[in-house]
């Protein structure tokens, strides 16, 4: 099929990175096994199937909504930059700019939204558009609803073997490689949105 020559390795890699970074599922443990306590039971399949047919829909039919209202894909991913540079600093120096309304379910809400597929993972997947190919993006999309699912499985087995301690420093980690890719993204971005307006 002529979709599998844009294929990359290195693209599906980053796009992983990327999400699993702004979905960071591993940081929700707590949050997860906490609505796990308060519901009895967390439908892993539902909310991981939800989260995932969220995130690719928004792939496919979100640049046609940015067209109807008059929005490039490079504004878009500039303000996605701007989504995951706030998201980054959350995650760097421990503040809680956006915070998460109570649950009200233990699988579609607030599982695969806002938790999963929440505004800074629809933001960041359409901004990533701008940069790869969308057939590393899908693939980058089905490896983090496996790893979400896989989580989402084993809460409770893994709050007992990841401390605090360990659980921060990973947040740190990924809070700073999030925020290079922002900044990235918006560097990247601006310059061809300077180019088209000289150009034109």
């Amino acid at each position: 099929m002529e979709i599998f020559n844009d294929f990359s390795i290195k693209e599906i890699v980053t796009c992983f990175m990327v999400l699993f970074a702004v979905i960071d599922i591993i940081g929700s443990i707590p949050i997860i096994v906490s609505l796990q306590q308060r519901f009895g039971k967390i439908e892993a399949e539902r909310a991981t199937i939800t989260a995932g047919l969220i995130m690719l829909v928004f792939l496919f039919v979100g640049n046609k909504i940015l067209k109807f209202i008059g929005v490039d894909v490079n504004s878009f991913a500039i303000a996605g930059a701007f989504v995951i540079f706030i998201i980054a600093l959350e995650m760097i120096l421990g503040i809680e700019i956006n915070k998460t309304s109570e649950a009200r379910s233990a699988s579609i809400v607030p599982i695969a939204f806002p938790l999963v597929a929440g505004a800074g993972t629809l933001t960041t997947t359409l901004s990533l558009k701008a940069e790869f190919h969308d057939i590393n993006i899908i693939f980058g999309i089905i490896l983090n609803t496996i790893f979400v699912y896989l989580v989402l499985k084993s809460a409770n087995w893994l709050e007992k073997r990841i401390g605090d301690a360990t659980l921060a420093i990973l947040q740190k980690v990924f809070g700073i490689i999030l925020l290079a890719i922002s900044i990235k993204l918006f560097t990247a971005n601006f310059a061809q949105l300077v180019q088209a307006y000289i150009n034109f």
